[in-house]
């Protein structure tokens, strides 16, 4: 029963020695600053698929965690499709371009709390965005 109190998190992978701060001017009008923390699996409420954490700030004094949600369905969705399977490095631009697209509709950077989950149609069109 306590189990999901004190459960810890998986420690996050793949991020570099030394992070780089960039910048995303986004269409909501706001400038963002975000830099990649790293991945992990998740499991939550019967999906399972790569977790993408970006730290994100909109006004350089507060920073935040930003969690991107890929989905396994949405990618084996579009590998089934397309005969191929995606890349570690193809998975992370589709994560990051969720991102951009979040910082681009969301209207404030208050709504950047809420998750980034990426459905198959969003994967679709991201890969046709990126030509890949």
């Amino acid at each position: 029963m306590f189990e999901k109190f004190f459960k810890k998190e998986t420690p996050l992978t793949g991020a570099p020695a030394v992070r780089r701060l960039k910048t995303y001017s986004a269409q909501s009008g706001y400038v963002y600053q975000y830099c990649y923390e790293g991945q992990r699996r998740f499991q939550h409420s019967g999906e399972s698929g790569t977790e993408f954490v970006f730290n994100i700030s909109a006004d350089r004094r507060t920073w935040r965690a930003c969690k991107v949600l890929l989905p396994d369905s949405a990618v084996t969705s579009w590998e089934g499709a397309h005969e191929r399977e995606l890349s570690a490095t193809e998975r992370y631009a589709i994560a990051k371009m969720a991102l951009f697209q979040a910082f681009d509709e969301r209207a404030t950077p208050a709504l950047m709390k809420a998750d980034i989950v990426v459905r198959s149609a969003d994967v679709e069109a991201i890969v046709e965005t990126l030509g890949l």
